[in-house]
């Protein structure tokens, strides 16, 4: 029998955006990296990633990894953070959930030319994660760069990662589990209130404002203590995806300030329903797709990301009429896309 899973490998970039296996969206940093090497780490899966599952060498250009920095030192800096890094990560093993623990990059090679390249290795442990991987985050190239720290990049990749699944729109985590996912250091912002002030707070600010998301993050207390908090998201509608969109050409000078002040405007309408009741998937363009469409489309265009074509069709029938048979429709989309987007 064919084995017609969707592996996260399936997946392609494209110009606006990459894509993160998600099991590197959920993995604890046993050693805290910084946004720099985060970003860097991004990148060097994207170029890598026509052959990330295989044993090969890969090469890139210094000045890809170096974005608006002129110094190579922070390239050879990060480089090293992220080969030193061991990082938990959840699997599966022989039918039950496991901890992983593997480095995030293998040896690499340098140029000492400011122009010159940079050789690497993805190691064996964490091609066979990626190899194996069904889930993924899709990042918008743009709003990785944009984000000024590394607690609205985790944060966003976490969204990203969960906004497309079905019938769920919020998940609970232990303060300790989201600390570790967040890559908060050891021995900082131990209390809630710090936590939530210094880093939750802007995370959730910045990733309502310049992502496809309304991100909350709330307090849970068992007693008089906060020991959970929730992480609920849901899609924008057409207005607010378009101000984040003009958001993203302006400078970043002043951005911290515009974030602040845009962000009661785009928090969710006293009319929306309950979070807990409105799908994620689900934006104000659309209804929903059947289960048999989703698979139907993986029968017949089969390599393509399907949930990235659902975005391209929802963004296209913005404005529209709504379609009598949105499940037909959509097939029709995708059809004239594979066709003009062909493998």
């Amino acid at each position: 029998m064919v084995d017609k899973t969707y592996r996260t490998i399936d997946a392609r970039p494209n110009a606006e955006s990459l894509v993160k296996p998600g099991e590197l969206v959920d993995l604890v940093e046993v050693t805290p990296l910084t946004l720099n090497d985060r970003r860097i780490y991004n990148l060097l899966l994207e170029n890598a990633w026509e052959a990330i599952d295989k044993p090969v060498t890969h090469v890139i250009a210094k000045a890809a990894l170096r974005g608006s920095h002129n110094s190579n030192d922070r390239v050879g800096e990060s480089l090293e953070r992220l080969m030193s890094a061991i990082v938990r990560v959840a699997v599966i093993w022989d039918g039950e959930p496991a901890i992983e623990r593997v480095q995030l990059l293998g040896g690499n090679l340098e140029s000492a030319r400011g122009d010159g390249l940079v050789e690497y290795e993805i190691p064996a442990r964490l091609r066979k994660i990626i190899g194996n991987s069904a889930v993924f985050a899709r990042l918008q190239r743009e709003v990785m760069f944009a984000l000024s720290s590394k607690y609205a990049l985790t944060l966003y990749e976490m969204v990203q990662k969960r906004g497309n699944l079905r019938w769920k729109a919020s998940e609970k985590f232990t303060i300790e589990a989201l600390r570790s996912i967040l890559g908060v250091p050891k021995g900082k912002l131990t209390t809630w209130s710090n936590l939530k002030l210094r880093a939750l707070d802007p995370a959730v600010r910045e990733v309502s404002v310049l992502s496809d998301y309304i991100v909350e993050i709330d307090a849970i207390k068992t007693g008089r203590a906060v020991t959970h908090a929730e992480l609920r998201w849901w899609r924008k509608d057409g207005d607010a995806t378009g101000a984040a969109d003009r958001e993203l050409q302006f400078s970043k000078v002043g951005r911290r300030q515009r974030v602040a002040a845009k962000t009661e405007p785009v928090a969710a309408p006293p009319s929306a329903p309950p979070l807990r009741a409105r799908p994620a998937w689900l934006d104000s363009r659309g209804a929903a797709l059947r289960t048999e469409t989703y698979e139907t489309a993986r029968l017949r265009f089969p390599g393509y990301d399907i949930y990235f074509v659902e975005g391209e069709w929802r963004s296209w029938a913005s404005g529209k009429p709504p379609a009598e048979d949105a499940d037909r429709a959509f097939l029709a989309f995708f059809r004239k896309f594979a066709e003009a987007n062909p493998l």
